[in-house]
């Protein structure tokens, strides 16, 4: 297996830790706005404006993630948390929960654009497809730490764990055996599944432009993304179940997600008339980009350059061509010229002088 650590260091009294976790979580996040910005600038929107609202929505989303997953944990019955109250900051050992992740995140998002007055719906639309792919980038950092894998399985692609990262009902290794035993990998199912939907996603957008209504895209994410979790968490033991069901918490919530998803399409093609939907936006509301001083001076002068060039093209007189005909050259004398050429000189008279 992967050490979860890459390297450690001791600076005076503090140990500076570089984690997979963290490293792989970032990196999904990166790649992830980096997909939106293209995605919002094809809208027509400053794109630059996602990384300005990364600094509210990282944050905030890590700590929604992690408090969702606390909260999760013990509805399951656990009590780490509650015996041990300050763990709930460990999060470099893993332990985020996409749902409270997107929950805090949509709300920093949310009061972010409507300060700079920035359409919601666009940036939504535009993120979608992005946090597919940044939620699946992150996903090898459970493989690494051993976590939110499924049940045991006979597939050649079931995963080994560790007797130390096993779940209660598997730590028995006389039936299940550190050697011969195997799990579903449920994280790799779901990032396969992220990115499918992910480039399904991006492609509807592009093949149907002049069908696309603002939170269309946003509604196809919703149904996506609700019915594969609710489809991953049968694979996933390590759930709280709501009561005596076999319904968990996170596929409850999905299932909402999708439902919820579907309404809003139904809403935005008149399908379904709601009240709180009358006031909803037929198109984006772009806000013009603001051009920092720099580029717009650099505009400026190029235009001032482009204006004096026309005017000295301009009022430059236009000369008439002349065309020079080149003189024939002699063709070339050939042997009987030469011989008829030199009779003619012998056979002329002399000219006498006059007195």
């Amino acid at each position: 297996m992967i050490d979860p650590v890459i390297f450690s260091f001791k600076l005076f009294i503090w140990t500076i830790t570089l984690r997979w976790y963290g490293v792989l979580v970032m990196f999904g996040a990166v790649v992830g706005a980096w997909i939106a910005e293209k995605e919002i600038r094809r809208r027509g929107e400053n794109g630059e404006a996602i990384w300005d609202a990364m600094v509210w929505v990282l944050p905030l989303g890590i700590i929604g993630a992690r408090l969702w997953y606390v909260v999760n944990n013990i509805l399951g019955g656990g009590s780490s948390y509650i015996n041990d109250p300050i763990t709930m900051l460990y999060i470099w050992q893993g332990g985020l929960h996409f749902f409270g992740g997107l929950l805090f995140g949509a709300v920093a998002l949310y009061f972010f654009l409507k300060k700079n007055g920035m359409d919601f719906w666009l940036f939504l639309d535009s993120i979608a497809p992005a946090i597919l792919i940044g939620q699946a980038l992150a996903r090898p950092a459970n493989f690494i730490n051993q976590e939110l894998y499924g049940q045991p399985t006979k597939l050649p692609w079931g995963i080994p764990i560790d007797a130390g990262h096993r779940l209660a009902q598997y730590a028995d290794l006389s039936l299940f055996p550190v050697e011969t035993t195997r799990f579903h990998p449920t994280f790799a199912y779901e990032m396969i599944l992220n990115i499918l939907l992910a480039l399904l996603l991006l492609w509807i957008s592009r093949q149907y432009v002049d069908k696309m209504k603002p939170g269309a895209i946003f509604s196809g994410w919703l149904i996506c993304a609700g019915l594969a979790r609710a489809f991953i968490e049968f694979f996933r033991p390590d759930q709280p179940q709501m009561g005596n069901s076999l319904v968990t918490y996170s596929m409850f919530v999905s299932l909402l997600m999708a439902i919820a998803g579907v309404v809003m399409l139904l809403v935005r093609y008149g399908k379904l008339q709601l009240a709180f939907a009358e006031g909803w936006e037929v198109a984006y509301q772009i806000k013009p980009i603001e051009k920092s001083p720099r580029v717009r001076a650099r505009a400026l002068a190029e235009d001032v350059v482009e204006e004096d060039f026309e005017e000295e093209v301009i009022s430059e007189p236009v000369k008439k061509k002349t065309v020079v005909k080149a003189k024939a050259k002699p063709k070339a004398e050939t042997a009987v010229d030469k011989k008829k050429i030199a009779t003619k000189k012998s056979t002329a008279k002399p000219k006498t002088p006059k007195p």
